[in-house]
């Protein structure tokens, strides 16, 4: 008997199939998360299988900063963070990758915000 998959599953890996068509070799990809209360971002090099950074609004960074953890506001900030962060490593330029989340709401407000702070996807 097969098993179902969810269509947040199916879109997740339509996305991660599509990125694998990019050289991977020379870009790491920025994957988002989102949650009821939270949303999290990662930089991930998948040739070495390492992250190379992150951030989420559980950061001590953001936690005192922010009122509430699940609306746009705070995406924009991780957005900001992460990307201070991958420029602190010296990664500008990534893949985007939205995990099977639509690109809407608080993971476009995360993108424009990690676009705005010098990441180039």
């Amino acid at each position: 008997m097969a098993t179902h998959e969810t269509a947040q599953q199916r879109r997740a890996r339509r996305v991660r199939h599509k990125i694998k068509q990019i050289n991977r070799a020379e870009l790491p990809r920025l994957s988002v998360h989102r949650s009821g209360n939270n949303i999290y971002a990662q930089l991930i090099d998948d040739v070495k299988g390492v992250t190379i950074c992150s951030a989420s609004t559980l950061d001590a960074e953001l936690k005192g900063k922010l009122k509430n953890t699940s609306n746009k506001t705070a995406a924009e900030e991780v957005g900001k963070l992460v990307a201070k962060r991958a420029k602190t490593a010296g990664q500008t330029k990534c893949v985007f990758d939205r995990g099977g989340f639509l690109f809407h709401g608080r993971v476009k407000a995360l993108a424009d915000a990690a676009r705005a702070g010098g990441m180039e996807f």
